[in-house]
């Protein structure tokens, strides 16, 4: 869906088909964000409602400086860390967040469980790094955002986005061949 879409739509006095549109589209992506935030598939169901509520009533207030998705994953950190402040939840997992991108059919059960198993190794080292580097390495490698989008959503500047990524590649990395040492 792109920006100029949603302000038509936005204008054109028809916002519940705008949200309909917003949440077929984006629906996945955002409810992904808050689980992978929150780590928890009821937290993420109740965020996922909040956000798309939230958009719906701040239609007017989109003025197209950013895409739509990175807009919405805006409200979804916003309203993940509100929850959590208030629910008192700390604990964040990345359980079930990710498909498998590869057709599995024409690949031999050895390779497929080889790659779970590596798949697994560079979650477990992302894991165990702070909040600040899990959560660049998830918009980036799983929301492939920019960047700037990066940014946006955070709330910090370009150079602290490229700079927490590169620290946070590293130290998957630097994990990594602690594994493969062992």
């Amino acid at each position: 869906m792109s920006d100029h879409y949603m302000r038509h739509l936005a204008a054109s006095g028809d916002p519940e088909a705008l949200l309909n549109d917003l949440m077929r589209t984006f629906g996945d992506d955002v409810w992904r964000y808050a689980c992978y935030l929150t780590g928890r598939r009821d937290a993420a169901d109740d965020i996922a409602q909040d956000v798309f509520w939230k958009a719906y009533r701040h239609l007017a207030s989109f003025r197209g400086e950013c895409s739509v998705k990175t807009w919405l994953l805006r409200i979804t950190r916003r309203t993940a860390f509100n929850y959590m402040r208030s629910a008192f939840v700390r604990k964040v997992t990345l359980f079930g967040l990710f498909a498998p991108k590869t057709d599995t059919a024409a690949r031999s059960a050895e390779h497929i469980v080889m790659d779970r198993e590596a798949e697994r190794d560079v979650w477990a080292a992302v894991l165990a790094m702070p909040a600040k580097y899990r959560e660049v390495i998830v918009l980036d490698a799983h929301y492939e955002l920019s960047y700037r989008e990066m940014a946006e959503v955070l709330g910090i500047s370009e150079g602290t986005v490229k700079s927490r990524l590169h620290r946070a590649r590293a130290k998957v990395e630097k994990s990594l061949k602690e594994v493969e040492g062992e």
